[in-house]
């Protein structure tokens, strides 16, 4: 269903709340927009639309405009917004359920954000936790983006701040199988 507003017309996803609900686990109706989690949010001044603002867009069906955002991929899922919440909505659960959906229908606007999104969870999947050069290494090869920063990067890896290899990690079959529950 389309509606006409300043922007133009607005396509309406009657069912993108629903999907978002059932895949986060949080009550996202119990939203009543007190703005708790935007004035409480860290990162909310460099987000296109505030946290209570994606909720709400959430709960109107705004598929096209939410997974659009910056806003989605700003959140640092610090816990802010759903430890401060009067109606317990979790919406760190929320983002993360809206970047996944993003990314699956392949609507993020800026592809290096997709790009770094994939990289930082594939090693975290391959390594049990984040192994810097690895990471910085494989963006640099997707984004071809091989020169801009090898003075620094060599000044800081002769300073022994990036490790060559990546550090043993025990639990590494535990952190792979959250990962195959997540998939599924």
């Amino acid at each position: 269903m389309q509606y006409i507003s300043k922007e133009g017309a607005l396509t309406i996803d009657a069912r993108f709340g629903a999907q978002v609900k059932e895949k986060s686990g949080a009550e996202i109706d119990r939203c009543y927009q007190c703005l708790t989690c935007s004035l409480g949010c860290p990162s909310a001044f460099a987000m296109d639309y505030l946290p209570h603002q994606i909720v709400r867009m959430v709960q109107l069906g705004l598929r096209e405009q939410v997974l659009t955002s910056s806003a989605i991929w700003v959140c640092a899922d610090c816990q802010a917004c759903a430890t401060r919440c009067p109606h317990e909505v979790d919406l760190v659960k929320i983002m993360d359920v809206l970047r996944e959906i993003s990314l699956r229908d392949e609507m993020v606007k800026e592809r290096a954000v997709a790009d770094f999104h994939r990289i930082f969870l594939g090693n975290i999947e391959r390594w049990g936790r984040q192994h810097e050069l690895s990471l910085i290494l494989m963006l640099k090869l997707k984004t071809r983006d091989l020169f801009s920063d090898l003075r620094p990067g060599v000044k800081i890896l002769m300073k022994g701040k990036l490790k060559l290899l990546p550090a043993r990690f025990k639990a590494i079959k535990s952190v792979r199988d959250i990962f195959q529950r997540a998939e599924r």
